[in-house]
């Protein structure tokens, strides 16, 4: 069975300040995401599910669907605010998305398959698809899960904070521990997570983060849902309150119930946070086509 790649793309972007899923940033008006598509496609997964708002439907249908007919199958769910478990209904102002582990929990009806969870706005590399396919396709064992981790240095941005997931790897690559940490600056050669108070806690920059590029079986799916209730009675009142998929993991891995394996694709990452990125990501694009890891047009 071939395994499924999940997108997640229903942030608003709001510091992008726009709908940065399909922003374009290859020679034919290509966003990350086809880039994405394409090196799935020949890595061998065989289902795209999007994950987007309702409201972002047709700009995405627009974009996508008549370059991906007869190259891989389509899906769309819908993340929505008010998409909550029987007995809870939308807190009146909330407006921030539940977070990335809700995202991913949208798409219990349509996937029974290993999968892959990545973010919209980030380019992980051919080699990242091509290690976490063979990864799916190769494991039956429905508590084994599995990320590709990248070094902190190489993913943060030079125009702000970015939040990544810092972890802990035993000496058989597995996972041990991994802490959300939401602001992380770029300072001289490494990094600087700083805390809500202010205070900064100096980072070597070679940490392995974790760039939300899951390996997944269907067996995550009842996980979810029972945390995420267990989330909803405690936090649905704070406006402001997410729950990350890398803290669920995180607990899964705590209560014995899982493993998650650490696979290293030796890949180039990039992603669009602010407006600024976008120049570099268009180089970064540019020079790959060059050398040729990419046709000029990948869909002719």
């Amino acid at each position: 069975m071939k395994p499924t790649l999940l997108i997640l793309a229903a942030g608003m972007g709001s510091r992008f300040g726009g709908l940065k899923q399909v922003e374009p940033v290859g020679p034919n008006g290509e966003a990350i995401i086809d880039y994405t598509i394409y090196d799935a496609i020949r890595a061998g997964f065989g289902k795209v599910v999007f994950v987007i708002r309702e409201s972002f439907a047709d700009a995405f249908k627009e974009k996508f669907d008549a370059k991906l007919v007869g190259k891989i199958e389509v899906e769309y769910v819908f993340q929505e605010l008010d998409r909550l478990p029987k007995g809870f209904s939308l807190p009146e102002g909330r407006e921030k998305p539940w977070g990335t582990a809700h995202a991913i929990l949208v798409a219990k009806d349509i996937i029974n398959e290993p999968f892959c969870a990545i973010n919209a706005d980030d380019f992980y590399g051919e080699n990242a698809y091509k290690i976490m396919s063979n990864y799916l396709s190769s494991s039956n064992n429905k508590s084994e899960y599995s990320m590709v981790g990248y070094q902190l240095k190489n993913t943060l941005s030079d125009h702000g904070s970015v939040s990544r997931g810092i972890c802990t790897v035993d000496e058989k690559q597995n996972l041990v521990k991994i802490v959300e940490t939401t602001k992380i600056f770029k300072k001289d050669a490494a990094a600087v997570s700083v805390e809500e108070n202010g205070s900064e806690t100096p980072m070597t920059g070679n940490e392995s983060a974790s760039m939300n590029f899951w390996g997944f079986q269907p067996s995550l799916f009842e996980a979810l849902e029972r945390k995420f209730v267990d989330f909803l009675k405690t936090e649905m009142n704070k406006p402001k309150s997410e729950m990350y998929i890398p803290s669920v993991v995180f607990e899964l891995i705590e209560e014995g119930k899982v493993s998650v394996k650490v696979l290293e694709a030796n890949s180039p990452w990039f992603g669009v946070t602010y407006q600024a990125d976008k120049p570099i990501v268009v180089n970064k694009i540019k020079a790959l086509i060059e050398q040729g890891v990419y046709p000029q047009n990948i869909w002719s």
